[in-house]
């Protein structure tokens, strides 16, 4: 996997998987997590739109997570997110499919939950959401938030065989900054 930062600063590219997610790695790579998060006491919540659930699900599998999971989000539709604390005055200005909407998207979740690290999630996968004018196919932003940095990140998702496919590669590529960050 590769990382660089863009020019404006504001949010790093990164690359998943040549072609796909390998499940069991994934699976693998949340069960390692969700033990440092429990070890350490660091407490972690979600945002999801386009992965639906599936990194709220994997930290979830392990044994124990609800020491450091109390809860998460699945906000599909921008109502939904406003309605939970985004603040419609930045999907209206970026648009959805933002950096700055997976920031928010992260803050909220962290806020709403008291949680010491927050996850927000939106982007399109294999086809464009006719509801929004932003929306590119396999294109997804993220956030990760805490009290020190809140960091956006920008992936673009080859094509894939399904949307477990999709979501899978999203969770390894999410996985990878968390583990990295909590290096740190």
């Amino acid at each position: 996997m590769d990382a660089s930062v863009s020019p404006c600063g504001l949010v790093t590219e990164v690359r998943g998987p040549e072609g796909g997610a390998d499940e069991h790695r994934v699976r693998s790579d949340y069960e390692v997590l969700t033990r440092i998060l429990i070890r350490c006491g660091i407490t972690i919540t979600t945002m999801e739109s386009c992965t639906s659930g599936q990194v709220a699900s994997l930290i979830t599998d392990t044994e124990g997570s609800s020491a450091v999971f109390p809860g998460g989000y699945v906000t599909y539709s921008n109502r939904e997110k406003i309605r939970l604390g985004v603040p419609a005055s930045v999907i209206d200005r970026f648009g959805v499919y933002s950096p700055e909407t997976a920031l928010a998207m992260a803050g909220v979740c962290r806020e709403a939950f008291g949680t010491d690290l927050g996850i927000g999630i939106t982007g399109s996968f294999g086809n464009a959401d006719p509801g929004n004018a932003d929306s590119v196919p396999g294109e997804v932003w993220f956030a990760l938030s805490d009290e020190r940095e809140n960091a956006a990140f920008h992936c673009t998702v080859p094509p894939q065989p399904s949307r477990l496919a999709y979501k899978l590669y999203m969770a390894q590529v999410i996985v990878t900054r968390l583990l990295d960050r909590l290096k740190h």
